[in-house]
């Protein structure tokens, strides 16, 4: 990536030859054009708030920035494209959206995410930290900046306008209001499930912002819960890809004596995970962890992999995640043990699955979804 400051060589996380997938795009080139035409002073503390691979924490390393992201791969990312840069360990103060924010920010720096229910969240969190003088702005391809987005901005921080698009990318110009009313913060989110879905009928299910379906269980995880395997007592069971947790926690309370683990890369998501567990007073063990899918997982320690792959990585699709969640719940599970997976019937998961493990069975069914078992032979 070409920047004001010279030249970078960044990389996605984990790094795949066949991803052709750059790790940033025209919005990260626009944000850093506009810092150094306007001369914006970078000497204060400036916070970076979804950088997607770290393509501008590390183009902003010598101003010793703070970045605050929702994403294990992209703090995997950004750690691994900063030494590549050559910067000093420490440059970088790398957050998580569940850490306290900085007590004051004097330039905040917003690639907007594809949620907008996490933007909502990280502007509030974040606003008692911005003052008269602080510099805002955002940034986005064009398809990614709506009305909803600038009415946040708006709501949250002060007036607010964009600029001009730039090779589809466009910026979100923001002015702070210090008298402004702002609302409460809405997240994190519960509700009670319904009933007809098995051992989770009637539980409450918590969510923070930028979980998938925060506010509503949808369909596919519906459908998924309706044809769960049956467990036979202290069976690590893992639910890969976890979300909010209500797949896992519905193992634990069909059968106290399994081991549950959950794992996903968004700390939003272990952290609603673990806050549905605990709300229902599940009496079994788990495990509540962020990381690259099974990565840290023992090899042949699990029974049972339970998966409702993305397809999506930000706004792109891929099936490259749903590939590498496979081949991780594969050298995971002991011999004989089990991937369940539930995906759109159009993604085709049968032929991967058939591919990796040799065999494929068709569980349930319905119009849109298909639940599917593959079983690791020997």
């Amino acid at each position: 990536m070409t920047t004001p400051w010279g030249e970078l060589e960044l990389s996605r996380f984990p790094e795949d030859p066949r991803d052709r997938l750059r790790a940033w795009d025209a919005s990260d080139a626009y944000l850093l054009r506009h810092l150094a035409e306007e001369r914006i002073p970078l000497s204060g503390t400036v916070v970076v708030v979804g950088d997607r691979w770290g393509a501008l924490v590390t183009a902003l390393a010598a101003h010793r920035p703070t970045q605050i992201t929702d994403s294990y791969l992209s703090q995997e990312a950004t750690r691994a494209n900063l030494a590549r840069a050559g910067v000093e360990a420490g440059a970088v103060r790398l957050l998580t959206t569940q850490d306290p924010p900085p007590g004051r920010i004097d330039v905040l720096l917003v690639r907007v995410p594809k949620s907008l229910a996490l933007l909502e969240d990280q502007l509030l969190r974040l606003a008692p930290a911005v003052h008269e003088g602080t510099v805002v702005v955002g940034t986005g391809m064009v398809k990614e900046i709506h009305t909803s987005t600038l009415r946040l901005f708006e709501r949250i921080i002060g007036p607010t306008r964009t600029s001009l698009a730039q090779q589809k990318a466009r910026l979100v110009l923001c002015t702070p209001d210090p008298a402004l009313e702002r609302p409460a913060n809405p997240w994190p989110y519960s509700y009670d499930l319904p009933d007809g879905i098995g051992a989770a009928s009637g539980r409450t299910v918590v969510n923070h912002a930028g979980v998938f379906c925060a506010d509503r269980l949808d369909i596919g995880t519906r459908f998924f819960l309706q044809h769960l395997p049956g467990t036979d007592g202290s069976r690590r069971v893992v639910d890969l890809g976890c979300g909010n947790g209500v797949v896992g926690t519905a193992v634990a309370l069909a059968d106290p004596a399994a081991e549950v683990l959950f794992v996903d890369e968004s700390f939003q998501a272990v952290a609603s995970a673990e806050a549905t567990y605990r709300a229902n007073g599940v009496p079994g063990h788990a495990e509540f962890r962020v990381g690259d899918g099974l990565a840290g997982v023992a090899p042949g320690s699990v029974d049972v992999v339970l998966n409702n792959p993305p397809f999506h990585s930000h706004q792109a699709t891929t099936d490259a995640t749903a590939r590498r969640m496979f081949t991780g719940a594969r050298r995971a599970l002991r011999p004989g043990g089990e991937l369940w997976v539930i995906g759109n019937r159009h993604l085709g998961y049968h032929v991967q699955l058939r591919r990796l493990f040799g065999n494929s069975r068709l569980i349930a069914s319905d119009p849109k979804f298909v639940v599917l078992k593959a079983v690791k032979r020997g």
